[in-house]
């Protein structure tokens, strides 16, 4: 079970140093109730709340009371009335002035340590056919808050403490940034299937389609994907990404799967020679290589480890050099925290999974990347967390919001997009590489990117 521990509050304070651009100290009362915020050598102190029993708790039947910001006269980039997970009732007012500074009767870090750390899905059996953490299991889901990084809303309002705390100090400046990624599943339609599978790939097409352009050119298409994957594959979308980023001075991610461990899994070999061709391409166009872990491998750290050095081997033979590794799990597998420890120990500097596949939204609470902790070992750990804020299946499909292609699922993107960009996260999209052969998909995908920078 996881402890409100002294590393815990060491990986506080560097989340708050990472978001304020200052080192502050946590300096925990004696009787576990509060806990001030000082900056070195100063006498003037922010005193916050401390509730580690319910922070510290695995299920999603946390209370969610609620915050009329403005009626304090503190200024928040949406609603101005804040969900407060885990109190019942907040005090009135919720921040006061004492003689050494402020005091503020909610949780705040608390709520951060919980929702970062993913405290509500440890151990738990509520799990999808997939074996995932559904957000209609989430509290988040529960209490309507979903898409809100309610986090960063609650640290922007701490800030603001800060500032009349310490007016003399400058607070870091964030701006708004987008990263997109592409987790290679089928790179191509036709190239690596097995005769049955071209077979059945074909029926598709005319049965389900009524695509006989296609299905024509399928056995032409296999016959010339033996050094590279020919351009007319209908999953051949590479080139149309790369050049839809350059354009908006974006980098694209795009994550292999280097492990067979399910008939869920690839139909490629990241060895075979048309892969290595697309590698080589998309690193010399400057976009980034990652890791797809197998299907089964979310529960096991030495297969993760082992695609993990399958990988950096076939980038070291093409000559592929990185400044970093990342990736994300298949499916979005995940069981906290024996997944994140998984990549830590794999070597990996970041991973980007820990979003939804059921609905788009902030399954962290935050949009801003932050240094991993194990809430079971109390361990910072030495990697990266990019929660995802939503991937393209998690809007259309119809198994999870079922938007579809029109102006609804448009307006969804675009909507979690602008969330992000009025805390100055960083809006993360999934968008796989197969579901960009329709114009309908390419038209929403080419929209959310067109005014990322306005």
């Amino acid at each position: 079970m996881p402890k409100f521990t002294i590393s815990a509050i060491s990986w506080l304070q560097t989340v708050l140093q990472e978001r304020f651009g200052h080192a502050f100290a946590l300096h925990p009362h004696t009787d576990g109730l509060r806990i001030d915020l000082r900056l070195p050598g100063d006498a003037r102190c922010i005193t916050l709340t401390l509730d580690s029993a319910t922070f510290t708790r695995t299920d999603s039947d946390l209370p969610c009371a609620h915050w009329d910001a403005l009626a304090e006269g503190y200024a928040t980039p949406f609603d101005v009335i804040l969900p407060a997970p885990g109190a019942e009732q907040l005090p009135s007012p919720l921040i006061s002035a004492t003689d050494s500074g402020w005091q503020i009767g909610y949780d705040i870090l608390g709520l951060t340590y919980w929702m970062l750390n993913r405290i509500e899905e440890i151990s738990r059996t509520d799990l999808d056919n997939h074996g995932r953490f559904p957000a209609t299991a989430s509290h988040a889901y529960k209490h309507n808050y979903l898409e809100r990084p309610v986090v960063d809303e609650w640290l922007h309002v701490l800030g603001q403490v800060i500032r009349k705390t310490w007016p003399e100090i400058e607070l870091k400046q964030h701006t708004f940034s987008m990263k997109v990624s592409h987790d290679v599943d089928a790179p191509s339609r036709y190239g690596f299937a097995s005769a049955k599978g071209l077979l059945r790939a074909m029926a598709g097409d005319v049965l389900k389609r009524g695509d006989f352009k296609n299905a024509i050119r399928a056995p032409w298409i296999r016959l010339s994907s033996q050094k590279k994957i020919h351009p007319s594959d209908p999953y051949s979308t590479f080139e149309w990404i790369m050049d839809l980023s350059d354009q908006h001075g974006l980098t694209s991610a795009f994550y292999f799967i280097c492990g067979r461990t399910s008939n869920l899994d690839a139909d490629y070999e990241p060895e075979h020679p048309a892969m290595r061709a697309l590698m080589r391409r998309i690193h010399e166009r400057g976009h980034e290589i990652g890791l797809h872990p197998s299907y089964n491998t979310y529960q096991n750290p030495q297969m993760i480890a082992a695609e993990a050095r399958r990988l950096r081997k076939i980038a070291a033979e093409e000559g592929i050099e990185q400044a970093q590794w990342g990736g994300r799990m298949h499916y979005l597998r995940w069981e906290q925290p024996t997944t994140l420890r998984a990549w830590a120990d794999a070597g990996m500097d970041y991973d980007s999974s820990l979003g939804y596949a059921d609905r788009p939204g902030f399954r962290c609470g935050t949009c801003f990347e932050y240094p991993a902790f194990d809430p079971v070992k109390n361990e910072e750990l030495k990697l990266r967390v990019r929660p995802l804020v939503v991937m393209e299946c998690s809007v259309i499909d119809a198994c999870y919001s079922g938007l579809g292609v029109g102006e609804a699922a448009q307006a969804k993107f675009k909507s979690l997009k602008e969330v992000c960009r009025a805390v100055r996260g960083c809006f993360t999209l999934l968008w796989h590489n197969s579901s960009l052969n329709n114009h309908k998909y390419n038209m929403i995908y080419a929209s959310v990117l067109s005014d990322w920078s306005v």
